[in-house]
């Protein structure tokens, strides 16, 4: 064990993930003047500053290194600072974005900066979905969640689109209280969705930098009980519990879809499950509700041999109930669920529980077999070797 923790601890080393940027600009600051510069004054460029604190939405990543680079080409003229090497990926990511600016001029670079801030604003107040949503009723507060009920409905959204809704521990934890949540409330069902452009991308690296004093046989434990709690809370959820995919799903975000009642995807989903590429195997109760679903070659392929599917390849599948195109998907999906929200509470909850009722028993079984294999691979050298690979191939890219 000491040998796979010193192994474990360097692999963590290597792959630490660094927030790509933070939510806001740097802190530089100028004294604001009166004079105009190609249409922004230096009052306008202070005052987009602060507006861009203000946001409420993350704009995602790639937003927020187009706001970096002209703050930057603003402040200080195009990029004179040296490279950084391939594997500090955070701060060449940043550096390619400035130095793609080029030579625009100072007084440019502030009126693109003002002019994207002020489209940011605008695009977050004329949001109305969400805006008029309220909280969750005896709501807790959420970190990476937001969590509504409207119309009768309950919406879970993963809101981490600046690291595509990957989940971390307390994600997990979150997504566990906020199923409780949904299950007492007087919606009729529960719907997840992601924010940004992204579904789920499945675990955050950074679950794995956290070696706890036990070592790595004790980060084995404590992420096995989590994920075991984790996926009872799908299979105990008394509502009927609909999933709105509005992009690439990977992951332990496809593997629960199994026990899910009705999923709805746009035409640019994608459905990953690289576990074995990991030395990893099948969780969410996949092993088991993936082959009746699909039968068990095409679902061999996707849990054995990492097939990503498509959004029609996964309807034709039967593994998501209809595709979307991308343009009307929002506004078809969310006509329908509100229909639905018609429907009398008992008779929906009682005939979910009716057909989840004969399989209940055996899914719990399923659950704890996969846990078990999980934590025996994540201590393997099969495992550290498979993740390292992965890593060593992606600092190439």
């Amino acid at each position: 064990m000491a040998a796979a923790a010193l192994r474990s601890r360097c692999l963590w080393r290597f792959v630490r993930p660094t927030s790509l940027l933070r939510s806001s600009v740097p802190s530089q600051t100028f004294r604001s003047t009166a004079s105009p510069m190609m249409g922004a004054t230096m009052e306008e460029f202070e005052q987009a500053k602060s507006r861009l604190s203000a946001l409420r939405t993350d704009p995602g990543n790639e937003v927020k290194l187009k706001i970096y680079a002209l703050f930057k080409q603003a402040t200080q003229g195009p990029c004179n600072a040296p490279k950084p090497g391939m594997l500090d990926f955070v701060n060449k990511a940043k550096w390619d974005a400035w130095k793609s600016l080029g030579t625009i001029s100072q007084e440019e670079a502030r009126e693109q900066y003002c002019s994207l801030i002020g489209s940011l604003v605008e695009a977050e107040g004329g949001s109305s979905a969400q805006v008029a949503a309220k909280p969750a009723a005896g709501g807790a507060a959420y970190e990476t969640l937001l969590v509504t009920t409207e119309d009768d409905i309950t919406t879970i959204t993963l809101n981490r689109p600046a690291k595509k809704n990957a989940i971390t521990p307390e994600m997990y934890n979150e997504i566990i209280a906020a199923l409780e949540q949904a299950a007492k409330d007087d919606s009729k069902f529960a719907v997840f969705t992601g924010a940004g452009d992204f579904y789920c991308s499945g675990n955050d690296l950074s679950n794995f930098t956290k070696i706890p004093e036990g070592g790595v046989q004790e980060m084995a434990r404590q992420g096995g009980e989590l994920l075991r709690k984790y996926v009872r809370a799908y299979i105990d959820f008394p509502k009927p519990l609909v999933a709105v995919v509005n992009g690439p799903a990977v992951g332990i975000s496809v593997t629960v879809l199994g026990l899910f009642d009705l999923i709805y995807a746009t035409e640019r989903a994608t459905f990953h499950t690289p576990f074995t590429q990991l030395g990893q195997s099948a969780e969410g109760c996949s092993s088991y509700t993936f082959p009746r679903i699909m039968g068990p070659t095409k679902a061999g392929e996707m849990l054995l041999f990492n097939k990503k599917l498509t959004a029609t390849q996964a309807c034709q599948l039967g593994l998501i109930t209809e595709v979307f195109p991308d343009a009307s998907f929002q506004s078809e999906v969310w006509t329908r669920l509100k229909a639905y929200a018609q429907l009398p509470p008992n008779s929906l909850a009682l005939s979910k529980q009716l057909i989840r009722s004969v399989e209940k028993q055996r899914l719990y079984a399923v659950n704890d077999a996969e846990v078990e294999r999980l934590m025996e691979r994540w201590m393997s050298e099969e495992c550290f070797n498979a993740v390292m690979s992965f890593f060593q191939a992606k600092a190439k890219l």
